[in-house]
């Protein structure tokens, strides 16, 4: 099956934090889409017909144009929307901008560690350690920002990117890493995310991590 002409398309699989990502702004912007999980190891000679980078998210435009790159797809999103992924302006905009990138931050550290060690017989134990370093340095910022946001939406009284985001990496980092970060230790965050994963779009929208065959 490959992308019908004149729809718009997503590829890759849930489990990837990233194409989680994309699928649950989608929905929040009620936007119909189509859904291939592809994996970029089985479905790779077929997802670089589309994407020559051969990764996932790719968001297939109606049009035949392939987004590649996940900030574009979100962008691609924000000037669909009816209603805003992010707050307009001015300083809220910033906050929750950097809440946003903390979380992606963390994803892109946890996803690079998962495959280095899935896919290497030898890692560097200094660059896994800077990993591990970065990752748990973003969570405990991120909960000090938790501490100062009570509610269940952050900013604009609404799920915005930066909730997703901060959901759909504390859910990979846990799967992918099970050990690596302390809910304990980041209450704030651990209860923020939890109450997230809890809404319908995030319980529909998820997959657990498979790691590669």
């Amino acid at each position: 099956m490959s992308p019908a002409p004149g729809t718009l398309t997503l590829i890759g699989q849930f489990d990837s934090p990233f194409v989680r990502r994309v699928a649950i702004a989608l929905t929040e912007a009620s936007i119909p889409f189509a859904h291939l999980p592809w994996s970029v190891f089985d479905d790779a000679d077929r997802l670089r017909l589309i994407n020559p980078l051969v990764r996932v998210p790719t968001l297939v435009l109606e049009v035949s144009c392939a987004l590649v790159d996940s900030h574009a797809m979100l962008d691609h999103i924000e000037r669909r929307a009816a209603t805003a992924l992010r707050p307009a302006s001015g300083a809220e905009r910033d906050a929750a901008l950097r809440v946003e990138g903390l979380a992606v931050g963390k994803t892109e550290k946890s996803v690079s560690l998962f495959y280095g060690y899935q896919l290497h017989r030898e890692v560097s134990e200094f660059w896994a350690a800077r990993c591990r370093s970065q990752i748990l340095a973003a969570a405990q910022a991120l909960d000090a920002a938790a501490q100062g946001h009570p509610t269940l939406h952050w900013f604009a009284g609404r799920l915005t990117h930066a909730d997703i985001a901060l959901a759909a990496a504390w859910r990979f980092v846990h799967e992918a890493h099970p050990v690596l970060l302390d809910d304990a230790a980041l209450p704030a965050l651990a209860a923020h995310a939890t109450a997230l994963e809890a809404l319908p779009v995030f319980q529909v929208i998820a997959q657990s991590v498979i790691p590669p065959a």
